[in-house]
């Protein structure tokens, strides 16, 4: 229908299989990946509606701010910015996402 359910996308490099080690370049990786399954639906990241960021350091979150409002145009979905313990592959960062066609 019109919602995609989003789960599971993280920093890990599709090209090496590792979380590089530039946190900046995670973020990226994992923005890159939810957008590119929303685009894989004909949907764009303004179609999201909620967020949930995972991070085991909550010290990274104006860092993650900063990019993440470069990848919307429109508006920013509600959102939580959760802390949590390890992630895998030592992983700064795992989304969750709900999307509904706009």
């Amino acid at each position: 229908g019109d919602t995609v359910y989003l789960a599971g996308a993280s920093g890990v490099d599709p090209e090496t299989g590792m979380v590089p080690d530039d946190v900046e370049e995670e973020i990226r990786i994992v923005l890159d990946s939810m957008k590119d399954r929303l685009e894989r639906v004909g949907m764009t990241m303004d179609d999201l509606v909620t967020v949930q960021v995972f991070c085991p350091d909550l010290t990274l979150y104006d860092t993650f701010n900063n990019i993440y409002r470069t990848y919307f145009d429109d508006h920013f979905p509600a959102r939580a910015f959760v802390g949590s313990g390890p992630l895998l592959l030592g992983g700064h960062f795992e989304l969750l996402g709900t999307a509904i066609r706009q």
